[in-house]
């Protein structure tokens, strides 16, 4: 930023419209005598620190370095990924870019004013019932900041409906997402208890049980027993889920759920190193006025023509403080605007082959390890496109040799499995690339 220098005035930044009157007015009212006295409680050698920055630089030559550095990175399309937990490399039809880019949706931060922002709440309301079918649930909003956010909203808001002080989370959770939750509840004494997937047991205070499905692990959860637990005692089930794998397997809310949240990356969003992403999340019509984020809805203004406008923003800059649901303040309206485009493009057939195409290439895949000596499938039961495999040696090392060879390895969860790596199989992954995996894997048992 150009720092313009009003001499005049002494005012650094003449911008600000505040007259050396108003000033000298607020400082009085203040009982102060200059601005600097605001900074006292700083002590003097740490109010203006030296900045240790480089000479600036024309445009041309900024352009060059920000290149430079970008060229440094390296792209997913080097490599045969198998890396997934959280983060999954789809393909993106270039139809999207296409449309995201058109005027119709472009808006300045949040779209407040309708009248302005006519491309972009279509969009959100496209994408509020896009995520309502997908799921199988009754209200979406117009999306939050990621999956492990919109689980913990989510949490929060289950204890707000049933009044209760603790939640219950399934060992099979990320253990990531469980973080987000537990820094979401600290603040508001709500006690975060783990629940064993091999015997389940929860309190007259759980607010909900939470489970993922298909969990962390990759593999499908019996969400149907989880519901009829929890509404028997008066809680509700939480379920955070994958929208590509709602594609080929029964959505959550078939299953009774009462709240659904999942990570809409998949969704057309590239892994950008893990980030912008968008948050889904989709509850009973009963529990609206509960739900954090925004609705986006349909209207017709005076002349009969169909509009759109925020319905609902239950946050605190909307209403009373102590009425606010959330005080979740993004905009994720690029985001959404993706997933939506990539819904709208791929429609109900092709996201179940797209889903489809991961099922079958990661059971190949499966199939082809488990056959090499040393490595297992330590899981039984019914996967997506992930899955644990015990290793022979530490996944540490096993992915430095694959690495070595243009291939992206799984996750190492050893904490979890012992030597255990979580693998990941997309619709990217071509049948070569999951044959010479199982090759280099072989290569490193034979040495």
């Amino acid at each position: 930023m150009v720092q313009d220098v009003d001499q005049a005035s002494g005012n650094n930044f003449h911008y600000i419209p505040n007259t050396e009157d108003d000033r000298r007015e607020m400082l009085r009212i203040l009982g102060i005598d200059t601005v600097e006295d605001l900074f006292t409680d700083i002590p003097p050698e740490h109010r203006n620190p030296p900045l240790d920055l480089p000479p600036p630089l024309s445009e041309l030559e900024l352009r060059r370095e920000i290149e430079g550095l970008a060229a440094r990175n390296r792209h997913l399309r080097e490599y045969a990924s198998f890396l997934g937990a959280g983060s999954y490399n789809h393909f993106s039809p270039s139809i999207i870019r296409s449309i995201i880019t058109r005027g119709e949706f472009l808006t300045a931060y949040t779209p407040y004013q309708a009248e302005a922002s006519q491309g972009t709440l279509q969009a959100t309301y496209d994408f509020q019932t896009m995520i309502c079918n997908l799921l199988g649930m009754e209200v979406a909003d117009a999306g939050m900041y990621d999956g492990a956010s919109s689980l913990a909203e989510a949490a929060l808001m289950a204890c707000r409906i049933t009044g209760r002080g603790s939640v219950s989370v399934m060992d099979t959770v990320s253990t990531t997402y469980r973080q987000v939750v537990e820094t979401y509840a600290h603040p508001q004494d709500i006690e975060i208890n783990g629940l064993d997937a091999r015997d389940p047991r929860i309190t007259d205070d759980t607010a909900c049980i939470i489970v993922q499905h298909p969990n962390f692990f990759g593999y499908l959860e019996d969400i149907a027993s989880l519901g009829r637990m929890a509404h028997e005692s008066g809680a509700l089930l939480v379920v955070s889920t994958n929208p590509i794998a709602m594609g080929l397997f029964r959505p959550p809310g078939d299953y009774d759920a009462d709240i659904v949240t999942g990570e809409g990356q998949p969704l057309g969003i590239p892994t950008s190193f893990g980030g912008p992403y968008v948050g889904l999340f989709a509850t009973r019509q009963k529990y609206v006025r509960q739900m954090p984020g925004r609705l986006a809805g349909q209207t017709v203004d005076s002349q009969g023509r169909t509009g759109y406008v925020l319905t609902l923003s239950t946050r605190e800059q909307h209403i009373r403080r102590e009425r606010a649901t959330s005080n979740i303040c993004t905009n994720q309206a690029l985001m959404t605007l993706v997933a939506t485009v990539y819904m709208a493009a791929l429609g109900k057939r092709g996201l179940r082959q797209v889903a489809e195409l991961c099922y079958h290439k990661a059971h190949y895949a499966a199939s082809l390890i488990g056959q090499i000596p040393g490595f297992s499938l330590p899981f039984q039961g019914t996967f997506f496109h992930e899955f644990p495999v015990q290793c022979p040696v530490p996944p540490a090392d096993i992915n430095r040799h694959l690495l070595e060879r243009n291939i992206i390895g799984g996750l190492d969860i050893s904490d979890r499995v012992p030597n255990g790596m979580l693998l990941c199989v997309t619709e990217m992954n071509t049948r070569q690339e999951i044959e010479t995996l199982a090759s280099e894997l072989s290569e490193i048992v034979s040495r």
